[in-house]
């Protein structure tokens, strides 16, 4: 009786022992790899990929058992059946696998634990079965304790390299966990087999079927070894197959593989845009669903068609390239869908000629569509009509109730449009609140005249403007092709005119074009055009005329007086512009110009004479006028005591209670409040009373009749008088003729200034002279030397 510790120690092949545990390491370095490969793939084939590192540490522990059986010799005729050796390997693959099952399917560390049992039942089964597969004249005792043993340990051991293939990452997760396994199945073997006794039966007969040692050794080997290289290389051949095909179907563009001139193969992103499937598509040329497929050079672009499986049609891109795939020399077909690309091409095309809140066509596709129009219409000696229209209130209504109000008015007006229209007439959105119609194949003017009356009726169905205070109303302008015009511009150009009169007309209106009355607007609205570049074209500059002292004769100060030099009509008084400015909103970029030149040429002055400059009613409007007040008095250092601001009653007409605030704050700063054109208009005693005014004018339309007509001249004693009853200077303007001023002086009028008395435009020196024949010829006046600004320039 002897035990196998005795054996391995004395007679044993450590060759064979080196060979087992190299290939006990390999098979479970190689299932290690088949198992962090199944954990990348998707639930579908995860088991196919266990079963693979199943089957390569099995082989791996039944080679390991086998070969270092062989590694003794113990002097016996010892040989293998076939039978249990083959269940054996099948044992070892069939538990490995269900323990790689459990171990990495489960989410708790109950789950490793059990694998770890599971493998080591298995290690220890196929071991039992091993043995059991010996035949020669010795009889085999198991000790139970040493093998429960070796099973524990070894469980131990499988659960501890589950627990470290999921815990840890990278090469250290492969190399550790295989360590651990390798350990597990060498304790297993050797432990169990240390307490192996054998008891020879020299009588014994061999009846199985068997296999000598040294032939099953070198199967073995060759087959364990072959197996598990295979399946490591598997991992790796199999891992980059499937990395190429899923980047093949991860890509965006279909891929379609053509050999001599029929379908070999497609990707997934192909089959999934055209529907077909891959069976359908194999040995078809593909002429049948892309028109055309063939005759692309390698390298080019070509869009055309693709035929999917519903019969629907997809626009796609074709870029065709030659290659070897599977051996052959085939053609690649990248296929692009441009569905999308389409589609966004039209978006933008509709974006760039229509307007996104409404949808309608915007001014470039209305340019285009009226170019079309009067082509028809001379091709067929038709007429066209083009209506300008302009929403009246509009601006209140946004400003009042905000862009959302006034966005949902205009998608209103528009739908109005649409509604009144036919399919033929073109409705444009040119901007703002500005719509335009093109009415082609009417007869005119009743075409027109129909129409028009159609969108004032719908617009006043739906606005009442009485009771709905964000209703609007729509004024109407219309030039009629030919006889307004001949061309596009000239069309846009007299609708627009006529629109213009509409709108002073009363809005709510349709106006036709019509030559002769609308020359006068035409003018206006070239005034009102050139009048808006006027500034930045330093085609503006500044008078000054001076305002005398009655009594002493000497200058006290100056009025600013604006002039437009207007390119071919010279140089045009206020009278010609400031109504059209105050009308278009322009009087506040003007009002702010000729105050900041005043008081910027004030400034240069030796003398602290004053300089009085008109404000506009318009501006009052403004809520920030005081701060562009005192900002220009800051930024040009003029004292606000020398700066005198004429305003007229009509300041008060539309907003008394701020007019008054932003005076009495104008007069705390110190500037000089003047009443301009007293007695003519709104005058009021109450606002002579109420208010802080430092001077008032008499107009000069009194002061021009003061020599012939005695009711102006007591309506002027009136005004100096009640001037002098308040404390409040005044001023007379329009003094032209000596008669006038001596009228005025003996009335007690403190100051004066008239062409009599100095022009706005006249040189220092030819004031001196006019100044001294003055003098002369009224020799009780004071002489007194007069003091002349420096700098003062009569053209800016």
């Amino acid at each position: 009786m002897f035990t196998v510790v005795a054996c391995i120690r004395d007679n044993h092949d450590w060759r064979l022992i080196i060979a087992a545990v190299v290939i006990c390491l390999i098979g479970n370095l190689t299932g290690m790899l088949l198992l962090f490969r199944a954990q990348q793939c998707d639930r579908a084939q995860q088991r196919n990929w266990i079963m693979a590192s199943a089957f390569a540490i099995g082989v791996g522990i039944w080679a390991t058992h086998f070969i270092a059986m062989l590694a003794y010799d113990s002097g016996y005729a010892i040989a293998y059946g076939l039978g249990l050796t083959t269940l054996s390997v099948v044992i070892a693959i069939g538990v490995s696998y269900l323990a790689l099952l459990v171990a990495t399917e489960g989410a708790s560390r109950f789950a490793v634990a059990l694998g770890g049992v599971l493998m080591a039942l298995g290690i220890t089964a196929m071991h039992i079965t091993g043995m059991q597969a010996v035949e020669g004249q010795v009889d085999i005792r198991f000790n139970a304790m040493a093998t429960l043993s070796a099973l524990a340990i070894g469980a131990a051991l499988a659960g501890v390299a589950f627990l470290i293939f999921r815990s840890l990452s990278g090469a250290k997760r492969v190399l550790l966990s295989a360590a651990s396994m390798v350990l597990a199945i060498a304790i297993i073997h050797f432990v169990s087999m240390s307490y192996i006794t054998l008891i020879p039966e020299p009588g014994r007969q061999v009846t199985a079927a068997i296999v000598e040692p040294r032939t099953l050794a070198a199967i073995v080997m060759a087959v364990s070894t072959a197996l598990i290289l295979a399946s490591l290389g598997t991992v790796f051949l199999a891992s980059h197959l499937t990395d190429l095909k899923g980047l093949a179907n991860a890509t965006m563009e279909g891929l379609l593989v053509i050999h001599e001139g029929t379908i070999l193969d497609a990707n997934e992103r192909f089959l999934e845009m055209s529907g077909w499937q891959l069976s359908e598509l194999r040995g078809r040329k593909p002429d049948f669903l892309l028109l055309p497929a063939g005759g692309l050079a390698s390298g080019t672009h070509h869009e055309t068609l693709l035929t999917t499986h519903g019969e629907t049609e997809l626009p796609v891109e074709l870029m065709a390239r030659r290659m070897i795939y599977r051996g052959r020399s085939c053609d690649i077909l990248a296929v692009r869908d441009l569905t999308e690309r389409k589609r966004a091409e039209q978006m933008i095309e509709h974006l760039a000629q229509h307007d996104v809140l409404t949808g309608l066509p915007n001014r470039s596709l209305f340019d285009t569509r009226l170019r079309q129009a009067i082509q028809v219409a001379q091709r067929k000696h038709a007429q066209a009509a083009v209506f300008y229209l302009d929403l009246d209130r509009f601006k209140a209504v946004n400003d009042l109730f905000g862009h959302a109000e006034g966005d949902r008015l205009l998608c209103k007006v528009s739908s109005i449009l649409q509604r009144v229209a036919d399919d033929s007439a073109t409705i444009a959105r040119l901007g703002g609140d500005e719509f335009a119609i093109i009415q082609s194949g009417k007869p005119q003017p009743d075409g027109a005249r129909d129409l028009a009356d159609a969108i004032l009726a719908g617009i006043a169905a739906e606005m009442d403007v009485a009771r709905d205070p964000t209703a609007v109303g729509v004024s109407i302008g219309i030039a009629v092709y030919p006889a307004d015009g001949d061309t596009g511009e000239l069309l846009c150009i007299n609708a627009d005119t006529a629109l213009y009169r509409a709108k002073h007309a009363g809005r709510g209106k349709a106006c036709f074009f019509d030559a002769e009355m609308d020359a006068a607007v035409k003018a206006r609205r070239e005034i009102e055009n050139e009048l808006r570049h006027a500034i930045t074209r330093n085609q503006l500059f500044v008078n000054y005329q001076p305002i005398l002292d009655s009594r002493s004769g000497s200058i006290s100060g100056y009025e600013a007086l604006m002039r437009w030099n207007r390119p071919g009509h010279g140089s045009s008084e206020p009278d010609v512009f400031i109504k059209i400015a105050e009308e278009s909103g322009i009087i506040v970029q003007l009002g702010e110009w000729v105050l900041r030149q005043a008081c910027t040429e004030a400034a240069r002055w030796p003398q602290p004479l004053t300089i009085a400059v008109n404000v506009s009613p318009v501006q009052f409007m403004l809520p920030n006028l005081y701060d562009r007040v005192a900002a220009i008095l800051e930024e040009t250092g003029l004292l606000p005591q020398r700066l005198e601001l004429e305003i007229t009653e009509a300041a008060f007409v539309r907003d008394r209670k701020a007019t008054i605030s932003t005076l009495m704050r104008l007069h705390r700063l110190g500037v000089r409040i003047v009443m301009d054109d007293f007695g003519t208009g709104f005058s009021s005693l109450s606002n002579l009373r109420a208010l802080p005014f430092d001077k008032i004018k008499v107009d000069r339309s009194f002061t021009g009749i003061l020599e012939h007509d005695a009711a102006a001249r007591s309506i002027v004693r009136a005004i100096i008088g009640l001037g002098h009853s308040l404390g409040i200077q005044v001023v007379t303007e329009g003094v032209e003729t000596e008669l006038q001023r001596q009228i005025v002086t003996n009335e007690g009028c403190e100051q004066m200034q008239g062409l009599l008395l100095g022009k706005p435009d006249i040189e220092p020196s030819v004031k001196m002279a006019a100044r001294e024949s003055y003098l002369s010829t009224h020799e009780k006046a004071q002489k007194t030397v007069l003091l002349y600004p420096q700098a003062i320039s009569t053209a800016k």
